[in-house]
């Protein structure tokens, strides 16, 4: 047992140390060192294990090795020695072990036929190669038959075999027809995989007497043809269709195994009428994406690189209108041998360990057994160092004896694999192969690779170190190689010095000394632009570089990538290239390239040529595209783009707008990148990693845009992990127990790649809590339950994709659910500020009764009822809100002289608390509102009785009624004023002593002890004297004011037809000219809305009439009607009588000449009234 446990322990150390070694498996291929150092041969060039040879040719078999001494070479043919010197067609090639055997002069390639195995040996060990099976290639003729012609109803299905001669390798088949041209092919007519040709269903046009089936040898370059084979379609009316069935394979299951890495063909091929179509499916799964085709229209189900997960059942669907049919064949994918972990060569030094491991799979599972020298090792010579444990070798205090070469055989019914590795065992102290002070170059921010190339046994240690007192190296700053090279990932100016390698085991320690100078990279700053020249011209493009001053560039320039025309108007200055008297074969690109030593950078500019002028019309129109898009530069974040402007159309370009498309997560979808100025041709774009690029460019002048250019190449950028976190990340509770965490999501490309998820961590503020985390899906939202009640929560979430974290989040404060508030705010308090307004204070209540956060405070009060009233109303209560944390809030809007009721609230985000006691406040005594009508009745010369209601809201108690009213004449002006105090209990009123026929205004108001309230207004108009009025209509039915009347309508019509015949005769009218000239302002058009003239009038007198103040025909004057007040009747203010004589004009003293529209004043119409409404 403790042997056993000694076994295991050095076991698991020797792992730990060949992970050390894994580098210095090989010996380097220094040519020095191979001359001083022994090692045990290796294969390095065999011909592959199934040999098919072209018998016409020699046969070479290869078969080369290197060793220290070089090996010597020995062959097996069939399992015994293969004497070479006793058959004279047999070489082997000088320093090779590659066998030539001459069966061009007489030979037979079928005599050498058999199995060969090279073996190649020096004092250290022996290698062999796979065993090799030659065989000549076979290219036999068609037997000879006889074909019986084939005679087909038409529809029925037909299958031409072809049985090809069996050859080595088999043939390619394909049918052709006496021409040489391939028989067309499609769903109804195809090529079996063996060759076969089937018809689904036959018709007349197949009819012909070439179908020949040839059978191509690639190995021998020959071709064989079949007999050809006569077919023909008669026809038969009608045709009877029918449903499919399979012409191959028969039966409705077969079986099929394939090998692991080959190529899976399943082949379906039905007959019916119609021609069926052919469906694949795999029972259980899906077919292989990416690994599956389908060929030979659908009949053919290839998978390529099969593997053990293929297997299973695989259904073909042959179908038609008619019906359909199936068969299954059920696919075993057995697996020749292949490595898990092939042996490698093992370089130990005298008293070391190792271990030799073969690990093969396959089905069925390969058998592992060892040689050792290619002499099985149960029958090989002792050796106490090794022992064999399955699959791997275990050595132990390994001497120089131990030497060898060991070969694994893994193999099973399917194949074998065959591996050679040596162990040798060597002891040699350190040696650096790398030149001393070697000078490396490079340019600021590439990496440097500074060698160090190094043998020893045991395996040295490497060190590196700056400066000649310098530390050791280590650090993120640095990578170290396994073969000793020293990686500077961005050298900087100041990495340039002297770098020490040291090379130590226990047999020695080596030194060597390299030098790194960095360079500045060289750029051009001025870069060649686009130019337009036209022929004949002249044109200059600059090229001006920055460079390190110890390099020396050389400044070339190109045309098309070509070099320049030998032509002497091409001038070549220090920074420019001027080209003289341009012709169209100028016109292209023309690119500057600045080389060094060290680096090389280019730009380009296109130069375009036109017609010189004149030219005909220039036509101006949007830019052409551009094209030849290229991606230069590429990076992990960032890429170059470059292109060719189009034309321009004769309008300059003034910018490019680039474009991308991710193929990835938006195919077809094109997003704004970026844009430059017209004159730039190359762009430097930023891009986000994971992401599918395409670009395209936009050319933009003053007419418009261009159409798009044809998408540059894709570039998928690789994935990271993420650079940001996601945004508006907060904590609220939607219920009391509870904290909602939610964030805006990262949108597609700051996913920075697959599988992204979000950290949810949080944990409860100033408890000293440890954080919880939970890591969930791509969602935007996590519920935290069992929190207490609105307490604060530190929180943050953290984005991660399958590559990693994104940076620690920045944490916020957040709060568990709300609850409703608890408490009423108290002490509340009422101050009556006027008859309608009044200030409410309460004092605040504790935060923490509050139990969410603080919206602020809600007052409901309500009118209880109307002091004057006494007379409850139905209960409206009314809200304010007054936010955040006050303690008191205005109220307006309320009704004088009424009684109200308030409570108080605290409001948070969950609603309102319990209500404060009702607080009962009065509103003082106000002025009353306008009375609710006045209505004047029962004119007579000297007298009108007025009638009127309260006011709807009196405000308090009304202690009179207040009525003033003035007398208005024909000319507007405004009498005297008349004033008029009434009790309040009265409601009408009989006013006596008046003019007859005159109009009054009338103004009317109640009171209260505040003061006087709205007033309302009212015209009314006594009635006139019936002698007065009987004397106008008199004067008017006189017969002289009647002649008169008729004798001047009479010469009006006498002059309208002459006017008329002088018009007509085509004279013109003198007077009417002078009219239109020298317009009498006493004359004035008719009205359009009444068709009367117009007469003399001031501007004001057409005024529009003043909405509302037309009084109805029983004199009654409603509120709505008459809010009118003193202060829009008073001085001043203007206003204008309306058509029934109702008070519209101007009281500001003004005189004004009474509207003729509509005029219905008391007076009797006269003969002047009457001429002035006929004229």
């Amino acid at each position: 047992m403790m042997t056993k446990k000694t076994i295991s322990a050095s076991r698991a150390s020797l792992i730990l140390f060949l992970c050390q070694m894994i580098t210095a498996l090989e010996v380097p291929l220094d040519p020095i060192l191979l001359k001083e150092l022994s090692q045990p041969p290796t294969i390095t060039q065999q011909s592959p294990k199934d040999y098919i040879v072209d018998p016409r040719e020699n046969i070479v078999i290869q078969c080369e090795a290197k060793g220290k001494p070089p090996p010597s070479f020995s062959w097996t043919r069939n399992g015994t020695h293969f004497d070479i010197d006793k058959d004279a067609r047999v070489t082997v090639k000088p320093n090779s072990g590659t066998l030539v055997i001459n069966i061009m002069n007489g030979g037979k390639a079928e005599a050498y036929e058999g199995v060969y195995q090279c073996t190649a040996r020096n004092e250290r060990g022996a290698a062999i190669s796979n065993n090799i099976v030659i065989r000549p290639s076979r290219s036999p003729l068609w037997t000879k038959e006889k074909v019986e012609p084939k005679h087909v109803r038409e529809g029925d299905p037909l299958v031409l075999h072809c049985s090809p001669p069996v050859g080595l390798p088999p043939p390619i088949i394909f049918w052709m027809d006496n021409s040489f041209q391939r028989l067309p092919q499609n769903e109804r007519v195809s090529q079996g995989l063996n060759g076969d040709l089937y018809f689904s269903n036959v018709k007349p046009e197949d009819t012909r007497e070439d179908y020949i089936c040839y059978a191509r040898f690639n190995h021998t370059q020959t071709i064989q043809q079949k007999q050809p084979i006569s077919v023909k379609v008669f026809s038969t009316k009608p045709l009877t269709e029918r449903r499919p069935t399979l012409l191959t394979p028969v039966g409705s299951t077969s079986n099929k195994v394939e090998l692991r890495g080959n190529v899976l063909l399943l082949e379906c091929i039905a007959e019916g009428l119609p021609t069926p179509v052919i469906r694949w499916i795999k029972e259980g799964g899906e077919l292989p994406i990416n690994r599956t085709f389908f060929e030979n229209f659908k009949k053919t189900l290839k998978i390529i690189e099969v593997s053990e997960a293929d297997s299973g059942k695989y259904k073909c669907v042959a179908r038609n209108p008619l019906g359909s049919t199936h068969h299954t064949i059920t696919v075993t994918v057995k697996a020749a041998p292949y490595w898990i972990t092939a042996p490698r060569n093992l370089v130990l030094s005298p008293g070391e360990d190792g271990t030799l491991i073969c690990r093969a799979n396959g089905n069925p599972k390969p058998n592992i057994s060892w040689l050792t020298n290619g002499v099985p090792i149960a029958i090989a010579p002792e050796d106490p160092s090794r022992k064999v444990d399955g699959d791997t070798i275990i050595f132990s205090d390994v001497q120089e004896r131990s030497s060898a070469v060991y070969q694994c055989n893994a193999s099973n019914e399917y194949g074998y694999l065959l591996a050679n590795a040596f162990v040798n065992v060597l002891a040699e102290p350190p040696r650096i192969l790398t030149p001393a002070n070697k000078l490396y170059q490079i340019i600021a921010n590439n990496p440097a690779l500074l060698d160090c190339a190094f043998f020893g046994s045991p395996v040295p240690e490497i060190e590196w170190f700056k400066g000649v007192k310098g530390s050791i190296l280590h650090g993120d700053l640095y990578v170290f190689h396994d073969n000793g090279t020293l990686e500077i990932p961005v050298a900087q100016k100041d990495s340039t010095g002297t770098y020490t390698c040291v090379a130590r085991n226990k047999l020695g320690k080596v030194q060597n000394e390299v030098h790194l100078e960095v360079k500045d990279p060289t750029m051009i700053i001025k870069q060649p632009e686009y130019k337009i020249i036209q022929k004949g011209g002249q044109v200059s493009f600059e090229c001006t570089i920055k460079h390190d001053r110890t390099l020396m560039p050389t400044i070339t320039w190109l045309k098309d990538n070509g070099e320049l025309p030998v032509d002497e108007r091409f001038i070549i200055h220090k920074d420019s290239l001027a080209i003289m008297n341009v012709t169209d074969k100028d016109d292209g690109t023309y690119t500057c390239v600045a080389n060094t030593t060290l680096d090389s950078v280019s730009a380009s500019a296109v130069l375009t040529v036109v017609a010189a002028t004149p030219t005909p019309a220039i036509i101006y129109d949007r830019p052409d595209p551009p094209f030849d898009l290229e991606l230069t530069d590429q990076l992990e974040r960032s890429i170059q783009l470059s292109w060719i402007p189009g034309y321009d159309n004769n309008s300059p370009i003034t910018n490019f707008v680039i474009e991308y498309e991710d193929g990835m997560r938006e195919p077809g979808v094109w997003h704004y990148q970026t844009e430059v100025h017209g004159t730039q041709t190359t762009v430097q774009l930023k891009l986000s990693p994971y992401v599918n690029y395409s670009f395209r460019v936009i050319a933009v002048n003053e007419i418009g845009r261009s159409q798009p250019s044809e998408a540059s190449e894709q570039y998928l950028t690789k994935a990271a992990k993420p650079d940001e976190n996601p945004s508006g990340v907060q904590g609220i509770g939607s219920e009391p127990d509870n904290l909602v965490i939610i964030w805006e999501p990262l949108k597609g490309f700051q996913s920075n790649g697959p599988g992204l998820q979000y950290k949810v961590s949080w944990r409860q503020k100033d408890v000293g809590d440890e954080w919880t985390s939970v890591i969930v899906a791509n969602v935007s939202k996590y519920i935290v339950s069992g929190t207490p009640t609105f307490v604060p929560y530190e929180i943050k979430v953290q984005a991660l994709n399958d590559l990693g974290y994104a940076p620690e989040p920045a944490e916020v404060i957040g709060h568990s659910g709300e609850d409703l508030p608890m408490v009423a705010p108290g002490n509340v308090q009422v101050h009556i500020v006027n008859s309608t307004l009044a200030k409410v204070h309460w004092d605040p209540v504790p935060l923490k009764t509050v139990r969410g956060h603080l919206q602020g405070y809600r007052i409901y009060y309500w009118k209880v009822q109307s002091l004057s009233k006494r007379r409850r109303r139905h209960v409206e209560k009314k809200i304010l809100t007054f936010s955040g944390n006050k303690t008191h809030g205005m109220l307006p809007g309320l009704e004088p002289y009424s009684s109200y009721k308030l409570n108080v609230r605290v409001v948070n985000g969950k609603g309102e608390g319990p209500a404060s006691p009702d607080k009962l406040f009065k509103t003082p005594e106000g002025v009353p509102s306008s009375p609710s009508f006045l209505k004047i009745s029962n004119p007579t010369l000297d007298s009108l009785t007025l009638e009127w209601g309260p006011p709807t809201h009196p405000n308090g108690v009304l202690i009179a009624y207040t009525l003033k009213f003035q007398p208005i004449n024909s000319t507007h002006e405004l009498g005297p004023l008349i004033e008029i105090r009434i009790p309040a209990n009265e409601t009408s009123l009989i006013l006596s002593n008046l003019n007859y026929s005159t109009r009054y205004k009338f103004y009317f108001y109640a009171q209260t002890s505040v003061g006087s309230g709205s007033q309302i207004t009212e015209e009314a108009v006594t009635i006139m004297d019936e002698a007065m009025a009987s004397r106008q209509v008199d004067i008017a039915t006189q017969g002289w004011f009647i002649g008169l009347m008729c004798a001047v309508a009479l010469l009006i019509l006498i002059l309208l037809i002459v006017c008329f015949i002088r018009r007509n005769k085509g004279g013109k009218y003198p007077v009417k000219e002078k009219e239109d000239a020298h317009a009498d302002p006493e004359i004035q058009p008719m009205k359009e809305d009444d068709g009367t003239f117009g007469e003399y009038s001031d501007a004001e007198d057409h005024k529009p009439l003043k909405k509302g103040s037309r009084t109805p025909s029983d004199r009654t004057v409603k509120k709505e009607d008459s809010d009118d007040s003193l202060v829009d009747y008073g001085e001043g203010v203007n206003g204008q009588f309306n058509e029934d004589g109702s008070f519209i004009g101007q009281y500001s003293g003004k005189k004004e000449k009474e509207p003729a529209e509509g005029n219905e004043s008391s007076e009797a119409p006269s003969p002047v009234n009457a001429m002035n409404s006929f004229v």
